[in-house]
């Protein structure tokens, strides 16, 4: 039988965990309930939304029971942990429409099929909206004392800039969502990222003082990047997100194949579900050949398809391979040049008659005029569908026209474009 607190520390999912856990999680009594916290503070769930998920599917994997607790309640104050500043309050119905887009996309990770590991999705608004100020500060407030409060980590980061008494009572609503889902659904673990160590053992603490009960925390590290950077984000430094219309799948599938050597053996322990003899056969192939990228690709094309699907790791990777490798684009489904038309800069002509190659590459941005175009056509540096062209009066032929409709272009090396029948 797998040790399963050791597969999570070797995964990378313990950096601190409360005593007594992993005999609590080997005691064999039944499925232990686990629950993480969402707050619908955007539109989709983003990258950094992972580990946790990953954390409670691989809990889920061993038998035990996932919560996912939507924070339909606590997205209205908004939590301060990692924040330097207090976070803009959404309206009532922004946090609804949020919360319903992340419930649907949780169902791409955690199993909801009845059974008794079974995933409960549940919304806090649900318990804390109702709930009268006066009963809660007497009945919830007066187990937390100031002086603990402003010793959480989450609390000391912001105490120099000002932390609104708003932001200061999350932590006694995370706790008492802890308290709720031990009383309902004997849920005994809470999980997240190192940031929610605080919160989390509030809510540990207020299960012991008003259950006497057992109830444990686990945190993983915040995951970053070997070059320093925030993981979860593009190069622009835009947020990378699991909604296709907010991220695009090929941006999705890039981005993890752009991995860095120096982090792709711990993402390949994080984010997938492959063993470890899988994971370290691939990175022994990656460190006799780093250039070959195939840690990068297969840790790219298992969490693309996991969250967009095998469709669109297959146009992503046919798009990857005319842009990096060369690849004959004739070779590609008709599907991919879609794919590309939102990647690289497209120019649309409503006929394909009589174009000429120096005026198709002036349209679609690759030269600012005819002369530079003529003087690069010459110089050999301009290709017709991958192929070099260095006829000055060349025009675009029927036989040009991929999939009917699209023609890449390419100058010099790198810069590609496409030409395509509106």
């Amino acid at each position: 039988m797998t040790d399963l607190f050791a597969e999570l520390e070797w995964r990378g999912f313990v950096h601190h965990a409360t005593p007594g856990l992993k005999a609590h999680l080997a005691k064999g009594e039944g499925p232990v309930s686990a629950y993480c916290g969402f707050d619908p503070t955007a539109p989709s769930l983003q990258l950094g939304n992972l580990m946790p998920i990953m954390l409670l599917l691989q809990l889920q994997r061993a038998g035990h029971r996932p919560i996912v607790v939507m924070g339909g309640g606590t997205g209205l104050i908004g939590d301060p942990s990692g924040k330097r500043a207090e976070r803009p309050l959404l309206t009532p119905q922004q946090i609804t429409e949020h919360v319903q887009r992340m419930r649907d996309q949780m169902a791409q990770f955690l199993d909801f099929d009845p059974g008794p590991a079974a995933a409960l999705l549940v919304d806090n608004a649900k318990w804390l909206v109702p709930q009268k100020l006066v009963d809660f500060l007497r009945d919830i407030g007066k187990h937390f004392t100031v002086n603990v409060m402003l010793q959480k980590e989450s609390v000391q980061a912001r105490l120099e800039g000002g932390l609104s008494y708003t932001e200061f009572s999350y932590m006694l609503l995370q706790a008492y969502d802890y308290l709720h889902l031990y009383r309902k659904e004997r849920c005994t673990l809470q999980v997240g990222g190192s940031d929610q160590w605080g919160n989390i053992t509030a809510g540990v603490d207020l299960i012991r003082r008003l259950e006497n009960g057992e109830a444990h925390g686990l945190v993983a590290p915040l995951v970053t990047t070997a070059a320093g950077a925030k993981f979860g984000k593009s190069d622009a430094g835009a947020a990378i997100y699991l909604d296709p219309t907010l991220t695009s799948p090929y941006k999705f599938y890039q981005f993890w194949y752009n991995t860095d050597d120096r982090d792709v053996g711990q993402y390949l322990k994080m984010f997938t579900l492959f063993s470890r003899p899988d994971i370290e056969a691939l990175l022994k192939a990656h460190a006799k050949d780093p250039s070959a990228r195939e840690a990068q690709a297969k840790l790219a094309t298992d969490v693309t398809a996991r969250v967009h699907g095998a469709a669109a790791v297959h146009g992503a990777t046919a798009v990857n391979a005319i842009l990096f490798s060369d690849r004959d684009p004739r070779d590609v489904e008709p599907a991919a040049f879609d794919i590309m038309a939102q990647e690289i800069p497209t120019a649309t002509v409503t006929t394909r008659d009589g174009i000429s190659l120096v005026d198709a590459v002036v349209q679609v941005g690759l030269v600012k005029s005819k002369s530079e175009a003529r003087r690069s056509i010459e110089q050999g540096g301009v290709y017709v569908n991958q192929q070099r062209v260095k006829e000055v009066d060349r025009k675009l032929e029927p036989g040009d026209w991929l999939a009917g409709r699209n023609v890449l272009l390419r100058k010099g090396k790198k810069d590609y474009a496409l030409l395509r029948l509106g």
